[in-house]
């Protein structure tokens, strides 16, 4: 068994700054990530971080402009720590050596995102985020901090009180890829996941193979409640035929959207009558799909992103590798045509509730980046607000988990208290969909407290659960279970939903729940098995894909990246509430709590949201 301070699930940008954070306050620390650190999803984050940083901007416009974004669903207390704290952790990566892109006078370059009043994203070219993971790890190798690289975590070593708030994390169970074996690690302060999100719930998305909400699922069969799961930001500019993100930041140096009919749609058709191009992702995304479903996209599928304007001096300079992702995926060149683009899967705004300090109501549990929802992003990101997030909320988590005293930063969002449903009124029957996976890891043995003893309890029902997949030699497959459950989230869980779809896919997720229970691995070999890997990520998509589908279906209402068919309206008389779902024993209930729009020196009042 391996023992350690404070252990980190996930090595990208979340992770690194709360290993490093947690370090910083001698803590033994390691990382555990089923990938090597700087391969870590976070490498592929192109556009930049927000940071007010240069006279004539504020925090307080930083603020605001990311309440309106997120639809007023937002948490004001989670907002302004983001704002308040970005420009610091800005600057410190610059001091760590980030070789962030520069004006003239030496400057950092800032540019326009969408959504924001003020030009305040941050960028090292268009590879911000491989420039960042970089620049952390090798903080991370300065302060001798121990990375797993390789490991696949796949459970959380918590005691099983009958109430999660009684619950202690002592640890984890990781699988080794290389070797085959499943160990434990003990974590004698902190757990922090930082798994990154869930795109591969769904077809065709921005996200990498490995990015399958591990860490929302393990939290969430653990006792931790998930939060506005319905929330899934569709990215207005993705590549057809792979889903290859193309930055914001081409928009933000002044790229154009066209339809079939060379309009300039966003202006032309009034979708943002301001902003155009730069308006908030949800509005830019359902313009986008709008043209195509009224026969105005080219080849009835996407639209085109135009570049040439800027010139091949400021495109080099800025933008050079998106001619390279146009041309290797697409066959365009960007300097002489336009780019095709469609909306995809991007980003996941819900995640496992936690506070400002990334504490869940799990003793010992913390979360931070995309898969934690603190509630920075409501129902909707901006553009650029995601990386801040990770530094900003990684570092606090690394802190709080290796015992820093945070009372200077007062704890006013806080997370369900003791994990229980509050105000409950759902339209969604709980029982609806049979959730029961036969594999939750309460053993049903006592209520065990010692924490070693948790570890090993938890490590041999994962050694069980590994060997009952390798030594069953029929059944079906996950591959043929996930690629169902994509399409049927591509189909009908998307940008546009309706009632009936959203029922469709809660048929298609049971189905294919009971499926699993039939699965098996082909690869029956111990090293670097991916079959096997791939069949333990399939189960956490298929959690994942109810909780997105249930939030969905309850929350009826259209704001900001959720639009819903037959309510065509924001209704904040009914809808200023999160919507969270507990496991209950696979059986998901679904209740509420109230929106903060209470801040340090305002009230953030609700008005129409417009570009």
């Amino acid at each position: 068994m391996h023992e350690h301070d404070v252990i980190v699930v996930g090595g990208g940008g979340a992770g690194l700054r709360a290993a490093i954070a947690a370090s910083e306050e001698g803590a033994d620390t390691a990382i555990v990530s089923k990938l090597h650190p700087v391969r870590s999803h976070t490498g592929a984050a192109e556009g930049g971080i927000n940071a007010a940083l240069r006279e004539g901007d504020s925090w307080q416009d930083h603020a605001y402009d990311t309440m309106k974004g997120s639809d007023f669903l937002g948490d004001a207390p989670a907002i302004e720590t983001l704002v308040k704290d970005a420009p610091e952790e800005v600057i410190n990566l610059e001091h760590w050596g980030m070789p962030f892109s520069r004006e003239d006078d030496g400057r950092v370059s800032q540019r326009p995102f969408g959504g924001l009043s003020f030009p305040r994203t941050t960028y090292a070219g268009a590879e911000t985020g491989h420039h960042l993971l970089h620049t952390m790890y090798q903080q991370a190798m300065k302060h001798g901090i121990q990375v797993y690289d390789e490991w696949h975590v796949s459970e959380l070593a918590v005691t099983d009180h009958e109430d999660p708030s009684d619950r202690r994390c002592h640890g984890i169970v990781a699988y080794d890829v290389k070797t085959g074996t499943v160990e434990g690690f003990k974590a004698n302060r902190g757990v922090i996941l930082a798994t990154g999100g869930p795109g591969q719930v769904y077809e065709h998305t921005t996200n990498a193979v490995s990015n399958t909400g591990d860490g929302y699922a393990m939290a969430y069969r653990a006792g931790v409640p998930l939060e506005d799961m319905e929330f899934v930001q569709f990215h207005p500019t993705t590549l057809p035929s792979t889903g290859v993100l193309i930055s914001e930041g081409v928009r933000g140096e002044g790229g154009i959207l066209y339809n079939e009919k060379g309009e300039r749609f966003m202006f032309e058709h009034g979708y943002a009558n301001n902003e155009g191009e730069l308006a908030s992702r949800d509005v830019v995304a359902r313009a986008e799909l709008t043209e195509v479903n009224q026969g105005r996209g080219v080849e009835d599928e996407y639209v085109h992103l135009d570049m040439r304007h800027l010139g091949e001096e400021r495109i080099l300079d800025r933008l050079e590798n998106i001619l390279h992702l146009a041309e290797d995926f697409e066959g365009v060149d960007g300097l002489v045509e336009p780019m095709p683009v469609k909306p995809g899967q991007h980003y996941e705004m819900g995640g496992i509730e936690t506070d400002e300090n990334g504490e869940t109501c799990i003793e010992g549990l913390y979360a931070a980046g995309e898969c934690a929802c603190v509630s920075v992003h409501g129902s909707n990101r901006l553009g650029g607000n995601a990386l801040p997030e990770l530094i900003v909320f990684g570092k606090r988590a690394g802190h709080h988990a290796a015992g820093k005293d945070m009372k200077e930063a007062e704890i006013t969002t806080g997370y369900t208290d003791e994990c229980e449903p509050g105000e409950v009124d759902s339209p969604v029957e709980p029982g609806a969909v049979d959730t029961k996976s036969g594999d939750v890891a309460a053993d049903g043995s006592g209520e065990l407290t010692d924490p070693k003893a948790v570890v090993e309890r938890t490590v041999e029902h994962e050694r069980d659960r590994v060997q009952t997949f390798l030594d069953k030699d029929e059944g079906v497959q996950h591959a043929a279970i996930r690629e169902d459950l994509q399409d049927s989230m591509t189909a009908n869980v998307n940008v546009f939903r309706n009632e009936e779809g959203l029922k469709t896919a809660l048929e298609d997720i049971r189905e294919a729940r009971e499926r699993y229970q039939d699965v098996y691995v082909d690869d029956p070999s111990r090293t670097f098995n991916t079959d096997l890997l791939h069949t333990m990520e399939t189960r956490n998509l298929i959690d994942l894909a109810e909780a997105i589908t249930l939030g969905a279906l309850a929350r009826e209402e259209f704001r900001g990246a959720h639009w819903r068919q037959e309510y065509q309206e924001r209704r904040d008389d009914e809808w200023l509430k999160h919507t969270l779902l507990r496991w209950n024993d696979g059986t998901p209930e679904l209740f509420y709590k109230p929106v903060i729009l209470e801040g340090e020196n305002k009230t953030y009042e609700p008005t129409v949201r417009s570009y």
